[in-house]
């Protein structure tokens, strides 16, 4: 049999196939003829200046403006510029030191889960990230429905449009959720230039109303007088202070945008030096300067828009239901400006909200396929496109439905998700330094740590649907990956071969090709061997050599693809392989069988309790290994017809 090793597309896993043959062509069609994404942790090959990769970030990050500022007013009242303060505190002392050191460490573009995964091998690392994950897609899936949902506020809350639109808030959302899945369907990639073109106008269409809100504020000078007296109406500055330090979980919102800010790492231009250097130095301080930029431009946008929203919004306006809620600078935009103006900021505001939508979309095709297939613990279907876009369109209608397409019901989940994610890049953060014996700065991340935990209990104790939201995309996470994991477990799961030296690789031209007959044995010795050997000839008349292979595993069986290494060695009239780094016995002799193609193998049998064994095999690698080797064998010739003989294979009792 002609042997050619090659990349499997779906899995990244090496197989052995027979040249020109396609196995893709088993998924013809539309589902899976769109674009097959990115599980890999390679650079692109564009880079750009930090400032226009900003704008990228920006997208997810400053369409926040168009309902922060309304729940802000709704949490807070006359609070919300102090509460807004704490905010700005938390975003610049904690926020961006905090992804900082991530950035350092996370230059792939790979964000603080991957940050835990490396801190935290094994199963117990394996298990948090499929938690993280679940927080993730909680983050970005709310991020799609509580944006569309927004969206479609500014469109029916606009003079123009509710004429045509009338009170379809719902169905409006429920349309740009499927046009938003519609566009990935066909083909989308986010450009950093749409960026620019939708990130740079909005700001400035803030800045321009904030502006005339500052000068209504200045022509009115009795507003200032009564916000003061509503704010210390709460008591004195201490009394002031407590009370917005406890509703500033509410606003927690604000804090969206950072894990966006370091996964767009690969799309930052460094410096020259970068290529000659193991740690690109010039891309992390590139992309911290874009992680401070962003946080200060939102900062003083927060504290503006928390300032004028809070003085010029009557009560009634922001309450639930009133003409500002979830949209309050739109609200002054055709109060100051008219409505002209207004209704360019209101589609400003819905075209940033839905490239939010994109983002978010853009932010799980990426992830997903990035961990759980490499796991094992996703169906093979997630390496493509259309399919996965089609399953995430599922949920985020069902969660639009759940939740009625309002954006206040949906902020707890948000910011649920958001602060996890945040609560874990700074306890990877603290982890990382810890080891690296920084100490102090360990010390000041795990203070950092306190800091969102606190913010994330809060917001859970006030809004708990948000970690119910939280734990059903957690347990189903879980759940898929597990029925995903067991599933796969008889595919081949090796992702490499090496020889540990040349005589190896020599040795290895003479086994290959129908040369030998295969047995996997579990004792190495010369003794074990000896008694393999006869205990075959007495039973079998056997005229090719015998090739021994033994397997021996990582300590980390918590991986599913494997990069193996061979030793081959000639002992007498037979031969000798030793198989290292493997992560599962039946997998690895399976695969080596593929390579070798012997005349026959010849597999034992231990008898032993067959539902433990398969406990062992599917958790360690272990188990009945003569049964699992046939099954692997088997389906993977199902898979790979051909018209060559394939090996015999005799079952012994060991």
């Amino acid at each position: 049999m002609a042997q050619d090793l090659s990349t499997e597309p779906q899995t990244g896993q090496l197989v052995l196939r027979a040249p020109g043959q396609d196995h893709a062509g088993r998924k013809r069609g539309w589902l899976f003829g769109g674009q097959r994404l990115d599980t890999s942790h390679t650079a692109p090959a564009h880079t750009h200046p930090w400032s226009l990769v900003l704008w990228l970030t920006g997208v997810d990050y400053f369409s926040t403006l168009g309902y922060q500022p309304g729940i802000a007013l709704l949490a807070a009242g006359a609070l919300s510029p102090i509460a807004t303060g704490f905010l700005i505190l938390v975003t610049l002392a904690c926020a961006v030191p905090i992804y900082a050191q991530v950035a350092g460490r996370s230059f792939v573009g790979q964000g603080s889960i991957a940050l835990l995964e490396n801190l935290l091998p094994g199963w117990r690392g394996k298990i948090l990230v499929l938690v993280l994950i679940g927080f993730a897609a909680t983050d970005f899936v709310i991020t799609i429905t509580l944006s569309a949902a927004d969206a479609a506020q500014h469109a029916i809350e606009n003079p123009f449009l509710h004429p045509f639109l009338g009170d379809q808030r719902m169905g409006i959302t429920l349309a740009l959720v499927a046009l938003l899945a519609a566009v990935f369907l066909k083909g989308f990639r986010e450009a950093i230039g749409l960026a620019v073109v939708v990130a740079v106008p909005y700001l400035l269409l803030n800045a321009v109303v904030l502006g005339r809100g500052l000068i209504e504020i200045l022509h009115h000078p009795e507003a200032l007088p009564a916000w003061r007296s509503a704010l210390f109406a709460h008591g004195d500055i201490t009394g002031i202070l407590i009370a917005s330090g406890l509703i500033f979980p509410r606003l927690a919102l604000g804090l969206s945008g950072f894990e966006t800010g370091v996964s767009v790492m690969p799309l930052i231009r460094g410096e020259g030096s970068d290529a000659a250097e193991r740690t690109p130095r010039g891309r992390i301080r590139n992309t911290r300067k874009l992680l401070v930029a962003a946080a200060l431009i939102m900062s003083v946008m927060l504290m503006a828009s928390s300032f004028v929203t809070t003085l010029l919004v009557p009560e009634r306006d922001y309450q639930i239901g009133g003409k500002a809620s979830g949209r309050a600078i739109a609200f002054l935009a055709h109060g100051l400006l008219g409505h002209m103006f207004g209704t360019v900021y209101d589609l400003s505001t819905i075209l940033i909200l839905w490239f939010a939508g994109a983002s978010a979309m853009a932010g799980l095709l990426h992830l997903i396929p990035r961990y759980l297939p490499r796991f094992g613990m996703a169906p093979l279907w997630v390496a493509f496109q259309r399919p996965l876009v089609l399953s995430l369109l599922v949920v985020a209608v069902a969660v639009t439905l759940v939740f009625d397409a309002n954006v206040e019901a949906q902020s707890g989940a948000y910011a649920t998700g958001v602060l996890a994610l945040m609560l874990s890049a700074a306890v990877a953060a603290a982890l990382a330094l810890w080891q690296e014996r920084r100490r102090p700065l360990s010390l000041y991340c795990w203070l950092v740590s306190a800091v969102f935990a606190y913010t994330l209990a809060e917001n859970v104790r006030e809004r708990p649907d948000g970690i119910i939201i939280a734990s059903i995309f957690i347990g189903i996470t879980i759940v898929v990956s597990a029925i995903s994991r067991f599933q796969r477990a008889t595919e081949l799961r090796v992702s490499e071969v090496s020889f540990h030296d040349a005589e190896s690789s020599e040795c290895w031209q003479q086994i290959v090709g129908k040369k030998v007959s295969l047995v996997p044995i579990r004792d190495p010795s010369a003794q074990a061997r000896r008694r393999k050997t006869a205990e075959i000839q007495r039973h079998y008349a056997v005229r090719a050599p015998l090739a021994f292979v033994h397997v021996r595993l990582l300590d980390n069986r918590s991986e599913f693809f494997a990069p193996l290494q061979l030793k081959a060695r000639r002992d007498g009239a037979n031969y000798v392989l030793e198989v290292s780094q493997a992560i599962a016995i039946a997998n690895t002799i399976a695969y080596v069988s593929e390579l070798i193609d012997p005349v026959a193998i010849f597999i034992g049998l231990t008898r032993q309790n067959l539902m433990s064994q398969a406990v062992r095999f599917v958790l360690l690698g272990e188990g009945e290994t003569g049964l699992m080797v046939y099954t692997i064998l088997l389906r993977y010739w199902d898979w790979t017809p051909e018209d060559d003989v394939r090996p015999l294979i005799f079952l012994m009792s060991d």
